[in-house]
């Protein structure tokens, strides 16, 4: 069996100090200055920052069903190019991922594919309909252990249906991810509700149909004792509604995505269907809301809610295109712009929201851990110093529905490694084939310490 060291030299870590990391059997073997070792291929991280791999709890993958716009194995590509080495996969799919079987599907996908480690996510409901809980305690126990539930593009509406799903998930230490939006108060909605949408008379998506929501849920979960998460918070008034219930030691956490961060609703004056997505772009004030929020941690996580869609979905008229973009590419370049470029947050912090945090919130195991020998070799290395023009070529999926083409965005992920060897190098992504080489032999070495542990 064959395994390739790494030794990448001259790397700044996000504290501002330099070492040389030695990566060997998939763990961080050594750190420190002039390291060597026979026969490691040697990556020049001058002038790199090393983060911990990108952890992603918010993406939809589409299979199976959708292959159409995105694949396991396309989503994972996508996924390291952008510098992550573990997504949470929606349950969104055709079949829904409501019972062990299709959770336990996506998984093996994912682990076939080798390019991040994919976590199901459980459908909260039967068929995402909002009316019957879904298997929840058998795809727990699966061998996909989910932990955390979520009907993301539909709303748990039933308030009752949401009391039985946070009791039920809590026996397990899970967590419900809500998808924050009353129904009946976005009928029709097409855009954020205001001046704007009266204008262009495009049925509007009020800001109190998130609100509203969030604030039900974090009272139920305060009277259930239950974990919560709050998918893509949108709205000034969210915010509050968040810091208040933390305000109460109530177990709520939540996220929020790069284009909330940056893009505003003026944009859908184009009727760019690239800009069409659920919940919508909203105000400047919304926008500023949102960066103090994920500044103050008020806001825990940045999270992608990568919604790839074909042509055809999206390359239409307004009312008929699909909600969605692709985002995981761009999500490190648009956090730099936002909140780095800004003075608002630093490189541990990014490390923080974008790796530490969403590993803890959706249990992921071995994923954003520190920078320290022992630990497992996940890792991304990015160039702070360049700027790009975004275009086709960044994005390595299925799918085009980027909102940043034509884009000037900063940075660049150089390297990715997952579980100990590389998925990107020299900024390009490694061919599909010698990935899956490299995670079967990672799975066979786990096997064999495993049996080498039962005979001792």
């Amino acid at each position: 069996m064959t395994t390739t060291s790494y030794l990448i030299r001259s790397v700044e870590a996000p504290d501002g100090g330099r070492t040389d990391v030695l990566v060997r059997d998939g763990i961080v073997a050594e750190l420190g200055s002039g390291l060597s070792h026979l026969g490691a291929r040697v990556v020049d991280g001058d002038g790199l920052l090393v983060l911990p791999g990108l952890v992603d709890l918010h993406t939809h993958l589409r299979e199976p069903g959708g292959e159409g716009s995105e694949t396991v194995l396309t989503g994972s590509r996508a996924a390291a190019a952008g510098g992550y080495t573990a997504v949470n996969a929606m349950a969104n799919s055709s079949p829904v991922a409501d019972t062990a079987g299709v959770v336990e599907q996506v998984q093996a996908l994912g682990d076939r594919a080798g390019y991040v480690t994919v976590r199901p996510i459980g459908a909260v409901s039967q068929g995402l309909a909002g009316t019957h809980l879904s298997e929840i305690g058998a795809m727990a126990r699966s061998r996909a252990a989910v932990r955390v539930f979520s009907d993301d593009g539909h709303c748990v509406s039933d308030p009752l249906l949401m009391r039985r799903a946070l009791e039920y998930i809590k026996g397990f230490g899970g967590v419900l991810a809500q998808h924050a939006q009353e129904p009946r108060l976005t009928q029709g909605a097409q855009m954020n509700e205001g001046a704007l949408s009266a204008e262009l008379g495009l049925g509007g998506w009020p800001a109190v149909a998130e609100e509203a929501i969030i604030a039900r849920d974090v009272l139920l979960a305060d009277h259930v004792g239950a974990r919560l998460h709050v998918c893509h918070v949108s709205t000034a008034g969210s915010v509050e509604v968040v810091r208040w219930a933390k305000s109460r030691g109530i177990a709520v956490t939540a996220e929020v995505t790069p284009h909330h961060l940056l893009l505003t609703e003026e944009l859908v004056s184009s009727y760019d269907s690239r800009y069409k997505v659920n919940p919508p772009l909203r105000r400047q004030e919304d926008v500023e809301a949102l960066r103090a929020a994920l500044a103050d941690g008020t806001v825990d996580i940045v999270a992608t809610d990568h919604a790839p869609h074909t042509s055809e979905a999206k390359c239409c008229e307004w009312d008929a295109a699909a909600n969605g973009m692709v985002g995981l590419e761009s999500a490190l370049s648009v956090v730099h712009r936002t909140m780095v470029e800004t003075g608002m947050i630093g490189w541990a912090d990014v490390a923080r929201v974008m790796s530490t945090a969403p590993a803890v919130i959706g249990q992921v195991a071995g994923q954003g851990r520190p920078l320290a020998v022992g630990e497992p070799a996940e890792l991304t290395l990015y160039d702070r110093g360049v700027t790009r023009t975004f275009g086709l070529e960044h994005l390595a999926g299925k799918s085009t529905n980027s909102p940043y083409l034509g884009e000037r965005l900063p940075g660049r992920v150089e390297a990715t490694f997952h579980q100990g060897y590389a998925t990107v190098l020299d900024g390009s992504v490694i061919d599909a084939e010698a990935v899956a080489r490299s995670a079967a032999e990672v799975s066979a070495r786990a096997v064999l310490a495993a049996g080498e542990a039962t005979d001792r």
